[in-house]
C-alpha cells in the first residue's frame, strides 16, 4: 500500500485525491492547498485526511511515501525537487516541468536517490489511447502514415501557459505511446488575440525519420468543443472521437494501392480500397484510475512506468521546440536526441 500526500487542490487536485482515495492500492494520508476555503470543502469529503496550507508538512510526513503535484506548471519543478529530496516518490501533473533542462535534473534526482518520477498523462491511460496503440503495435494499421488532429474548445484561457502547453500536450503525449517512431524535428506558428495573454490558437507539424507526419491544431476560441484525431495506415485507418459516447475508436478498412505493371502511361496507377470499418471495444475503466493504480504499482513492484520522467522529457522538449518555432513565425526546429 503507497501512502500519499495531494499538494494542490485546484481544478485537476480533486480528481487526483479522489482517484487516491478510492484507489486499492494507495492510501490517501494527506492534501495541501494554500486555500483555506478548499481545504475546508476538501475535509467535508475525506474526513480522515489530513489539511494543511504548508506544503513542507508533506515533505516532513514519515507517514507519507508518494507526493502528486497538481499546480501550476510554474511550481513543479521546484515542488518536485523538494519531494525527491526529501525521499518521496512524485507524480507529475502535464506537462512536466518549464524547461528541458528542469526535467533532466529531475530525472537524475530520482535516479539518484532511486525514486519514481511520473508523469501523469492521463489519456495515454484511456482505454481508447490503449486500444489505438495496440493496434498500432500489432502491424493492425500497417505503415502509419500520419497523425492528425483537432484539440478545441471555447476556454478555458490559462495564466501561466498558452494553448500549446495546455491543450497539444494531450496529443504529444499520445504520439510518444503510440507511433513507432519519435518526432525529429518541429515546426508551429500560433497567435495572441489579447494583449499581454498567450497564444491562443496554434498549429504543430511534426517531422520524422521516415515517410511519416503528424499534425496538431489547438484552439482556445472554437465555437465548439472537438477532440478528434485521425491515425492513417498503409493497412487500415483509425477515427478516434474522445466526444463520442460509445464508439470511440472506430477502424476502417480503406486506403489505397500502387497498380504496377500499369499497360499504359494514361492507366490511373492509385487504386482505393474500400472495405468495412468495425469499432473494437475499449476499456471503460476511468483513465486517471488506471493511471494511479499504474503510479503506485510501478512503485511497489520497481517497475519503470509507462509515463516515466523520460516520457515527459521527450514531451516537455517538443513543447519547448514548438514555442521558439512559433517566436520565429513557423522556423522548423530540431529536437534535441537524448
Amino acid at each position: 500500500m503507497i501512502r500519499v500526500g495531494v499538494l494542490g487542490y485546484g481544478y485537476w487536485g480533486p480528481n487526483l485525491v479522489r482517484n487516491f482515495w478510492e484507489s486499492p492500492g494507495t492510501d490517501l494520508k494527506a492534501v495541501s492547498d494554500m486555500s483555506a476555503a478548499r481545504l475546508e470543502a476538501a475535509h467535508a469529503r475525506y474526513p480522515a485526511v489530513r489539511m494543511t496550507t504548508d506544503y513542507r508538512d508533506l515533505l516532513e510526513a514519515s507517514d507519507i511515501d508518494a507526493i502528486a503535484i497538481a499546480t501550476p506548471v510554474s511550481t513543479h519543478f521546484d515542488l518536485a525537487m523538494a519531494a525527491l529530496r526529501a525521499g518521496k516518490h512524485v507524480l507529475i501533473e502535464k506537462p512536466m516541468c518549464e524547461t528541458s533542462e528542469q526535467a533532466e535534473r529531475l530525472i537524475e534526482e530520482a535516479a539518484h536517490r532511486r525514486l519514481t518520477v511520473f508523469v501523469e498523462h492521463t489519456f495515454v491511460y484511456t482505454g481508447a489511447v490503449r486500444k489505438i496503440s495496440e493496434l498500432a503495435r500489432s502491424g493492425t494499421l500497417g505503415d502509419i502514415y500520419y497523425y492528425d488532429s483537432v484539440r478545441v474548445n471555447l476556454g478555458l484561457f490559462q495564466r501561466d501557459v498558452n494553448v500549446v502547453w495546455d491543450l497539444a500536450v494531450h496529443d504529444l503525449a499520445i504520439m510518444d505511446a503510440v507511433l513507432p517512431q519519435k518526432p525529429v524535428a518541429v515546426s508551429a506558428s500560433g497567435i495572441s488575440h489579447f494583449p499581454g495573454s498567450h497564444e491562443d490558437v496554434a498549429y504543430l507539424t511534426l517531422f520524422f525519420d521516415s515517410p511519416m507526419i503528424a499534425h496538431v491544431h489547438v484552439n482556445w476560441l472554437s465555437p465548439v468543443k472537438m477532440r478528434r484525431t485521425l491515425l492513417g495506415g498503409s493497412r487500415q485507418m483509425v477515427v478516434y472521437d474522445d466526444l463520442e459516447p460509445s464508439e470511440k475508436v472506430r477502424v476502417y478498412d480503406r486506403g489505397v494501392t500502387l497498380n504496377e505493371g500499369a499497360e499504359d502511361v494514361y492507366q490511373m496507377l492509385v487504386g482505393y480500397r474500400t472495405g468495412d470499418m468495425w469499432a473494437p471495444q475499449v476499456g471503460v475503466t476511468e483513465a486517471l484510475a488506471t493511471s494511479v493504480g499504474h503510479f503506485a504499482e510501478s512503485i511497489s513492484a520497481g517497475t519503470v512506468p509507462e509515463t516515466d520522467g523520460e516520457a515527459g522529457l521527450r514531451v516537455v522538449r517538443i513543447l519547448e521546440a514548438a514555442s521558439h518555432s512559433i517566436a520565429d513565425r513557423g522556423r522548423v526546429v530540431d529536437l534535441a536526441r537524448r
